[in-house]
This record gives structure tokens, C-alpha cells and sequence, in this order.
């Protein structure tokens, strides 16, 4: 069973998600922030993660930065998930390490497309 790594501040959202992902058979780890996030990457050893942007304290662009300076994280595929829309941004995670975007709110089929792609 592929694992993924839930990062959210908002608890409404990782529990949405949670039920989501695991009714599509992924095991789900959660986190509220960047710190929480890092210790679990380093516990669980998750497939694929999938982060907030604007989170209080270390922000998804920071996050997937520290992520994958750690070898084992280096080719793990990430999804930022946020509001925003920005190109800007867009480049920015993908300058970090993002694997693709996805705009909130996600749409279930949606993101089940997406990860057919990145977890065959």
C-alpha cells in the first residue's frame, strides 16, 4: 500500500482529504505544519506528499526545500495544494521540488488522476 504525507493547518481539509485518499486505498499520514511534517517524513518514509502553501511557522515552499535535501526524499514526488494561483508561485514550488499543483477546493477525481500518474 503506497503512503502519502497530508499537510494541512486546517484540520477540516485533513480530514477531508484523509477520507478521500484512504476510500481510494493510500495509507494517510497527517501534519498541521512543516515541523510536524519533517519529523513524520523522517518515521514513515510516505510515497508522495501532498502540502498546504500558506501554513503558520515553515511555509510548503520551505517545507519541500528541507524535504529534499535529505537523500532519501530527493526524488519523492510532492503536490502543493493551495488558493493561490500565481505563476509566480506556481514557479517557485516547482524551483523547490514540487511535483505539480493542485488549487483548493480539489476536486476527488481530480486529484485521483493525478495520482494515478505519480504513484503507478
Amino acid at each position: 500500500m503506497k503512503t502519502i504525507l497530508l499537510v494541512d493547518d486546517s484540520a477540516t481539509l485533513l480530514m477531508s482529504m484523509q477520507a478521500i485518499l484512504q476510500k481510494a486505498g493510500y495509507a494517510v499520514e497527517t501534519a498541521t505544519g512543516g515541523d510536524a511534517a519533517l519529523k513524520k517524513l523522517a518515521a514513515n518514509k510516505p510515497n508522495l506528499m501532498i502540502t498546504d502553501l500558506n501554513m503558520p511557522g515553515m511555509d510548503g515552499i520551505t517545507l519541500i526545500k528541507e524535504a529534499k535535501k535529505q537523500p532519501a526524499f530527493r526524488f519523492m514526488p510532492v503536490l502543493m495544494m493551495t488558493t493561490e494561483s500565481q505563476q509566480e508561485k506556481r514557479n517557485e514550488a516547482r524551483a523547490a521540488g514540487a511535483t505539480g499543483w493542485l488549487v483548493k477546493p480539489v476536486q476527488p477525481e481530480q486529484l485521483m488522476e493525478v495520482l494515478k500518474k505519480l504513484l503507478p
